[in-house]
């Protein structure tokens, strides 16, 4: 009897049904790969890992409920042979290197083809790590210290600052970020003044423009 191929298994994490549902049949049409689970938020996601242990998670920046950089890192404490992709239409120059410091193997837009996601899972299960060559060029220059781009403020926010000033961008009040994030209102509200701090504005007015704005620009 031949022996039978093992098929590594792939949880979905994204807060759209119909992303999930697209990335899992497109999975399905491989047959060393196979979806073992779809969530929508972190606390989901993290219940799903321990039931089904995943070779690798699909991880998407925003999530119903929590954050995709936190889940990230909440992994890597859980089980750190777990491998993870993240796939998001975020803006890949602020967000894959926060990614990959959490401990994220992967970053694909998901404005890439569907040979290239298939690419971009296969080397990351293979041990590797899967970047675009800006990506590349942009950590290997400051490896060296010879990056000489200048940063933008919103870069200079902490993963937790830059979901919070997202969701501001989003409109969210400050009870609203909390209820998503498990946090309290007071944390928020110091979350707020240091984010104020960094983009050097004073008013609370002037810090959601700045976030529409932001959120505008970059998606």
């Amino acid at each position: 009897m031949p022996k039978q191929c093992l098929r590594a298994k792939i949880l979905i994490v994204d807060d759209h049904p119909l992303v999930r549902e697209g990335l899992a049949l497109r999975i399905s049409l491989h047959s060393d790969l196979k979806v073992c689970g779809e969530a929508e938020s972190e606390e989901q996601a993290i219940e799903l890992a321990r039931q089904t242990n995943p070779d690798l998670i699909l991880v998407d920046i925003s999530l119903k409920s929590g954050h995709g950089i936190e889940l990230i890192k909440r992994i890597c404490a859980l089980n750190p042979k777990i491998r993870m992709l993240v796939i998001s239409g975020f803006q890949e120059s602020l967000y894959a290197e926060r990614a990959f410091r959490a401990g994220a193997h992967g970053y694909l837009n998901k404005q890439e083809s569907n040979e290239k996601m298939i690419e971009a899972i296969r080397t990351v299960l293979a041990g590797e790590r899967f970047l675009s060559p800006e990506i590349s060029r942009r950590l290997i220059n400051q490896a060296l210290g010879a990056s000489n781009e200048t940063k933008n403020p919103v870069e200079r926010l902490t993963d937790r600052e830059l979901e919070i000033f997202r969701m501001i961008g989003e409109g969210l009040s400050t009870r609203s970020i909390a209820g998503r994030l498990f946090l309290s209102t007071h944390t928020i509200d110091t979350h707020r003044e240091n984010i104020k701090r960094k983009l050097d504005v004073s008013t609370a007015a002037q810090l959601s423009r700045t976030a529409v704005q932001w959120l505008l620009e970059n998606g």
